[in-house]
């Protein structure tokens, strides 16, 4: 049964069958963190193909700390069934993209962080659904680590030293993975209209470049944002709050509606109650869900006061920076757990 919108709320639910209670055209913005598919926590788990060893950690990687804490599985795969995970995940992709089209307004967006790997997967569900694919972006991150072993090392390991000399320099893994896609999707206006038309009978469809530019320097879609001091910590894969606002202004007006199906710990939802825009998230594992829900009380009018602020570094105006509350992580905490499969 179709419902009408609970606005301003984070549900502790499963996001992928709540959207489907939603009302038709109700939505201005979907901005999500959706998982990647690739093991980082046993929720990024979408595909059926795992074993004892997998997400497990051997004694050198616990010796090596946080970076490398997690087994997960090489690209070539350790069988033949490794091949589906791919189309696995395009399948889970699927579940939820359908509905997601018939939540959006004419002319809307839809936002999604995506790993590197899968993304091209996640895009051709998104289209198979009914989206257009307008773009790209890239987030750069301040930080990140390099998982990438000395092939030399390996041959060390097994006393080859003849060929751990003949591999120096060459590695088993990625290059640095400093960026992150951030995948940009619209749903379809009426045909023989144009954006234009669009934006008066909807109320969106352009994007606003004079926001962009009041967190950085060109209206391009390679993307800057860090964390605040104390900002992170309240999930592992945890974007920044002064990211998410830059892509929630692009995209909105004050008084619309962003939807978040995979709230984690609510940065979305916090960005979006911030600019003054409505907001509706749902988070199906209730530790993310109580952090999130906590972060969001802590922003009222009394907060708003007391609280320290960020000072962004780009400007609203020359010499004028703007400022807006932090909510550090020593205010809420989170626990893992191991089931739900959500993001951010």
């Amino acid at each position: 049964m179709k419902t009408d919108m609970p606005l301003d709320q984070l549900i502790e639910a499963d996001g992928i069958e709540a959207v489907k209670t939603l009302l038709a055209d109700s939505v201005h913005l979907i901005l999500s963190d959706i998982p990647y598919g690739i093991g980082a926590e046993e929720w990024d788990v979408l595909h059926d193909n795992t074993n004892s060893a997998y997400l497990g950690s051997s004694p050198a990687q616990i010796k090596a700390g946080a970076v490398f804490k997690k087994r997960g599985k090489p690209i070539n795969g350790w069988s033949e069934a490794d091949r589906a995970i791919p189309r696995q995940y395009y399948e889970w992709c699927l579940r939820w993209a359908p509905h997601w089209l018939r939540v959006l307004k004419p002319g809307g967006s839809v936002i999604i962080f995506a790993g590197r790997r899968l993304a091209h997967r996640c895009i051709c569900a998104m289209e198979d659904a009914g989206f257009s694919y307008k773009d790209m972006l890239a987030w750069m991150k301040e930080r990140c680590p390099h998982r990438a072993q000395r092939l030399s090392i390996v041959y060390e390991r097994r006393g080859d030293m003849k060929n751990a000399g003949a591999w120096e320099g060459w590695r088993v893994g990625n290059l640095r993975p400093t960026f992150e896609p951030i995948l940009w999707f619209t749903k379809p206006y009426k045909i023989g209209t144009t954006i234009a038309d669009n934006a008066l009978n909807h109320g969106i469809g352009a994007y606003n470049e004079a926001a962009l530019l009041r967190y950085q320097t060109e209206p391009e879609n390679v993307l800057d944002g860090g964390f605040s001091p104390g900002e992170s910590g309240f999930h592992p894969t945890q974007k920044p709050l002064r990211l998410m606002r830059a892509l929630i202004e692009l995209t909105t007006r004050e008084g619309q509606t962003v939807l978040d199906p995979f709230a984690g710990s609510g940065t979305t939802l916090l960005a979006a109650k911030q600019l003054g825009r409505h907001f509706l998230g749902y988070e199906i594992q209730a530790d993310y869900a109580q952090a999130a829900r906590q972060r969001l009380n802590l922003l009222n009018a009394e907060d708003m006061a007391s609280m320290p602020s960020i000072q962004f570094t780009l400007l609203e105006e020359p010499g004028q920076a703007s400022t807006f509350p932090a909510l550090a992580r020593k205010d809420v905490r989170y626990k893992k757990k191991r089931s739900a499969r959500t993001k951010s």
